[in-house]
């Protein structure tokens, strides 16, 4: 998995409107400018916020993205919490270590 890359993507697309216009135009173009698995450029293109999160990506990078996507708040929390019931618990990041300190 290469969640480097596509944490860049999303963070180049969050941070410059260009990019993200270059994105929203053609998000398979987009995404095959960076070195991603099938998975993670299929959630890239949706864009599926919930596999994103179940990929690992970070909080912040996906908050900004999602809103730039046109999602609301709570459809964005929402996402994230189908993104479990559907993909299962997150993969890798920082949120994979929290349900085992409990």
């Amino acid at each position: 998995m290469s969640l480097y890359a596509l944490q860049k993507a999303i963070y180049v697309v969050n941070r410059d409107e260009a990019t993200m216009k270059r994105y929203l135009a053609n998000p398979a173009d987009f995404s095959a400018g960076y070195e991603l698995t099938g998975e993670e450029a299929g959630a890239l293109c949706k864009p599926d916020v919930g596999l994103l999160y179940v990929l690992g990506v970070n909080g912040q990078l996906l908050m900004h993205f999602a809103a730039a996507c046109g999602y609301e708040w709570n459809a964005y929390i929402e996402a994230m919490k189908q993104g479990i019931v559907t993909y299962g618990p997150v993969r890798e990041g920082l949120y994979t270590t929290i349900g085992a300190q409990r």
